[in-house]
């Protein structure tokens, strides 16, 4: 299916010259660079540097409601670019796609994907959850969960939405999708 907006090319105006200088150039990047204001306001939220959560949290947090919402393109770039840094084996990588979890996570593992798949299904979570949740991760942490988990649901909608495919290189969700 074709691309329903396509990706901009240079020159950029000043200000997305200058975010290009530290961020790759990627198809979604450039379809938002159409527009300075949307581009500014999506990529200048700063929920990919450090934060409350690790980077295997966050890239684990990622990958699971991007494999939850079917979004190959931007499975496929935290795949390809993050899950290494994150320290995310193959088969954990693998089973953030799993539709029932047969994977053994670790105890603060297991807790984001229940978050993930609580909140893919209504946006609230029971007691339960919370209390685990509480028991592993500070009230920021809990934050910043929350709140990737909204933003990467937003990417997802834009990514399928826009019809993108997979970036050259990077590894395909169905490729991975597991029953």
């Amino acid at each position: 299916m074709p691309v329903r907006i396509s990706p901009a090319s240079a020159p950029w105006s000043p200000a997305v010259t200058s975010a290009f200088e530290r961020l790759p150039q990627l198809q979604l990047f450039r379809v938002l660079a159409r527009d300075e204001r949307l581009f500014s306001r999506f990529v200048g939220d700063g929920l990919l540097g450090p934060g409350h959560v690790s980077l295997r949290h966050r890239e684990l947090t990622i990958l699971r409601v991007c494999a939850l919402n079917g979004s190959d393109y931007e499975w496929g770039v935290h795949v390809g670019l993050l899950s290494a840094a994150a320290e995310l084996t193959e088969v954990e990588v693998a089973a953030t796609t799993a539709t029932v979890q047969v994977h053994q996570w670790a105890a603060k593992d297991g807790i984001v994907i229940r978050l993930c798949d609580a909140l893919q299904v209504q946006c609230d979570i029971d007691d339960d959850l919370w209390s685990d949740l509480a028991g592993h991760f500070d009230e920021m942490a809990i934050l910043e969960l929350l709140m990737l988990i909204g933003k990467y649901r937003q990417v997802c909608i834009l990514t399928n939405v826009l019809r993108l495919d997979p970036e050259n290189g990077m590894p395909s969700l169905h490729s991975f999708l597991r029953v």
